[in-house]
Formats: C-alpha cells, structure tokens, sequence
C-alpha cells in the first residue's frame, strides 16, 4: 500500500488526492493517515539523527573515554 500512497503523493499536485484515490480504490482518509505518519517518521528521524550527532561530538571531545553512563549524564546536564 505504502507505493499506493506514495504514488498519489506524488501526482497530487496533477490530479487532485480524491481523483487518485477514487481511481485507486483507496480510502482518502487513509491516505491522509499514512501522509501524516510520514511526516512524524521523518521529525523522528531528523531527532533522532541530531542526538546521534550530539552523542558522537561529547565522545570525540572526551577523547573516546566516555562510555554510555557517562555521555547520559553529560546529555541530562545538557537538558536532554
């Protein structure tokens, strides 16, 4: 389902979601579902991606002798 979605996504701007989705015997109100679940992924994603960054700048910086409890502590300190 999920290249259905990712079709009518696509061509939206073209033919109108209630056009494809009708001709796609899909329901409009799952499209908008999978659409705005996406977008969550994606934020989760993008948080996701920015603590991997800050875990990875506070080991460098710790000359990689930080293990896991000690970069937690500094991340808690830190407001995370």
């Amino acid at each position: 389902m999920t290249g259905v979605y990712r079709f009518i996504e696509a061509e939206k701007t073209t033919f109108g979601v209630a056009l494809l989705c009708r001709l796609l015997k899909v329901a409009r109100s799952s499209f908008y579902a999978w659409a705005e679940g996406e977008a969550a992924r994606r934020r989760r994603q993008e948080a996701d991606d920015a603590l991997a960054y800050k875990i990875t700048v506070l080991h460098v910086a710790s000359q990689h002798t930080y293990g896991a409890p000690r970069i937690h502590a500094k991340l808690v300190r830190l407001g995370h």
